[in-house]
């Protein structure tokens, strides 16, 4: 996910220089009694990946990421080995969801996903990357987005966004969804759907001659019929060989070609767009502590319309 029209490093700068006053945040801000609001817990050591797993090159080259100064238009070729990596993190995404449960903690999900990808000869994708200390994104509730794993136990009525991306076969493969743990109000329930409409919307704009721009024209005209908010501030991002690359996923006049592929996928409040990092320069909490949900696909754009590759 990119941080829309900054850079990574210019917004990490800026909410941190905002963090020095969040350390009694939490205890300040009223909220429903229906939300667990989510403490930074205890993480835990970062995990091992097997010299015999290929890895990307930000492992493997001290640190180096690779940048994309244009959209990449793919083959087929590439669109296949694509598509296996998103079918990979499809696959892994669906294992590690059904061992959901109160009272599991998100750094047991990690382990999951991350004992998942070795056995599939797979790198998760997180680990490492921009000093990122885990192998998934687990963010609960008010965590607006990249949660870092750590030792809290799941509560009941809980809503969990769970962020995968395997690297296989030298491609990135990206999706997240949202689910709730035990029972949920009535609100939750809303804020989950609606989440996801507004994906789905957003991908209904993508096809060959169509505008960037249209993919948030319809999210936020699907957000406004739901009555939620779009935290705006992140956006999709292309993607292949390169975790992150163009084009960015905002609202610009930008033409849609086949072969472009990225990823749509909108984080959706209750409450309004604002959010904060925390001081592990990775957590984004909503301002107002208000629920999160979000929901993504990897696409292509195909001749005809496109592919959702992470079906």
């Amino acid at each position: 996910m990119y941080f829309a029209g900054r850079s990574y490093s210019v917004l990490k700068t800026i909410w941190r220089s905002q963090n020095q006053s969040l350390r009694l945040f939490f205890k300040k801000v009223k909220t429903s009694s229906s939300l667990n609001l989510v403490f930074p817990c205890k993480i835990s050591p970062v995990l091992s990946v097997p010299e015999s797993i290929p890895k990307p090159p930000y492992v493997t080259n001290n640190g180096s990421y690779r940048t994309i100064d244009t959209i990449e238009i793919k083959n087929e070729n590439q669109i296949g080995h694509l598509r296996q990596s998103c079918q990979l993190a499809r696959k892994i995404l669906d294992y590690t969801s059904s061992k959901l449960e109160v009272g599991i903690t998100t750094n047991d999900i990690d382990i999951i996903v991350h004992n998942k990808c070795l056995e599939e000869n797979c790198y998760p994708s997180p680990l490492l990357y921009r000093n990122f200390p885990k192998s998934v994104c687990t963010s609960v509730n008010n965590v607006a987005c990249h949660g870092i794993p750590d030792s809290r136990p799941l509560q009941n009525g809980d809503l969990i966004n769970i962020d995968i991306t395997v690297y296989y076969n030298g491609y990135h493969g990206d999706l997240s969804e949202t689910y709730i743990v035990g029972d949920c109000d009535e609100s939750g329930h809303h804020l989950v759907d609606a989440a996801r409409k507004c994906r789905d919307a957003g991908i209904h704009a993508c096809k060959p001659g169509a505008m960037i721009s249209d993919i948030g024209r319809n999210i936020s005209e699907e957000a406004e019929k739901e009555n939620v908010n779009i935290i705006s501030v992140f956006c999709g991002h292309g993607i292949g060989e390169y975790f992150h690359g163009l084009p960015s996923i905002i609202h610009d006049n930008v033409m849609m070609e086949a072969g472009m592929s990225f990823t749509v996928e909108p984080v959706i409040t209750e409450g309004n767009d604002e959010v904060v990092i925390l001081e592990d320069g990775w957590t984004a909490i909503t301002k107002d502590n208000c629920r999160t949900a979000q929901f993504e696909h990897t696409i292509v754009i195909t001749s005809t319309g496109v592919e959702i590759l992470t079906l």
